[in-house]
């Protein structure tokens, strides 16, 4: 599977909510070195928050949340969210959507009980009925877990756009397969190795379009690589080795680390996990099993890696480790990445 036209993919990076000098400086950066658009993530706090500074501080930069993870609030939320951050940059916003783990979206923000991929897929319908009918006057929704009848609810002023793109998140083939049906795009995890992304995951994606009778150019592929450049590649390795802990400490991830041949190593990390101390049994981590998830070493190795994904993805978000390391070697890692990848 190869990206419409074959052509280069396009470079994304991630936002934090850091003060706003901080900010303004790096949205404006990222928009002066050609990156073509930045997500923001939900770990804690809602995604939209620094898009919207960003919003404000570029004129170019494509914007999007990755991801807002849907359990977290209503559909009408999501929508309205959708629309308002449109409005604000102008039409360069894309819904980046996820289920989360079941330890997160029901054990960390309260959401009732659900199943993750039923869920998401009826937010998705959801918010898609309610940013094309807000300011017209909505028909009663009536789903599984959302329920609305908006018969106080005012037209809305019209949106910029009714139809905002919506991505999906996805680590394993079920998710991949719904977003083939769905969505306009999909994202693929942190998590995903070289391997897994082009062996695995663009089997399952060729096959589910065809089935849905959807082209390759109708869908967006967004791919999430974690990358360490650093020629000292033991200090990459010991600087990566949290981020994998506390992805692979996560239980209901276990069949994937298990395809990847780390069930034992998983479930070991679980015990610093579920008690909420990943850094505790980062070291348990193999080297090995940090080469596998994360592209490290010479910032050359790097690029010609991570280029393997390029007849796939239409664009890359390469984003360097992130649990666990001090705020300095945050910022070395996410400087390697500008200057291996697109600085100048």
């Amino acid at each position: 599977m190869s990206p419409p036209e074959a052509a280069s993919p396009r470079h994304w990076s991630v936002l934090q909510a850091l003060p706003a000098p901080i900010l303004v400086a790096m949205a404006k950066q990222a928009e002066a070195q050609g990156v073509h658009g930045c997500f923001a993530p939900q770990v804690y706090g809602p995604p939209f928050l620094p898009l919207a500074v960003a919003a404000a501080a570029t004129e170019r930069l494509q914007l999007a949340s990755g991801i807002a993870i849907a359990a977290t609030r209503s559909p009408f939320e999501t929508a309205m969210a959708a629309l308002d951050m449109d409005r604000i940059s102008g039409g360069r916003f894309t819904l980046g959507m996820g289920a989360s783990v079941l330890s997160w979206s029901r054990g960390i923000y309260g959401a009732p009980d659900h199943k993750p991929l039923a869920h998401l897929r009826e937010t998705v319908e959801a918010v898609r009925h309610i940013m094309r009918g807000a300011h017209k006057g909505l028909e009663p929704f009536e789903g599984e877990y959302y329920r609305a009848d908006f018969k106080e609810l005012s037209p809305t002023e019209p949106p910029l756009r009714e139809e905002i793109p919506i991505w999906i998140a996805a680590l394993r083939a079920p998710m991949v397969r719904m977003a083939a049906r769905i969505a306009d795009g999909v994202i693929g995890h942190p998590m995903w190795s070289i391997e897994w992304a082009l062996e695995q995951m663009a089997p399952e994606l060729d096959a589910a379009l065809a089935k849905a009778g959807r082209s390759r150019d109708s869908i967006e592929i967004s791919i999430w690589p974690w990358a360490a450049p650093n020629p000292n590649e033991a200090e990459a390795i010991e600087d990566s080795r949290p981020t994998i802990a506390f992805y692979g400490g996560v239980k209901q991830y276990e069949s994937f680390f298990e395809a990847h041949g780390y069930l034992d190593v998983a479930r070991k990390l679980q015990e610093g996990v579920q008690r909420g101390d990943y850094r505790s049994v980062a070291h348990l981590v193999p080297d090995e099993m940090v080469r596998t998830f994360v592209t490290l070493g010479e910032p050359e190795k790097v690029r010609e890696r991570i280029g393997r994904l390029g007849g796939l993805a239409d664009s890359l978000c390469i984003v360097p480790p992130a649990y666990g390391i001090a705020p300095e070697k945050a910022l070395f890692y996410a400087g390697m990445i500008a200057q291996t990848f697109y600085a100048g």
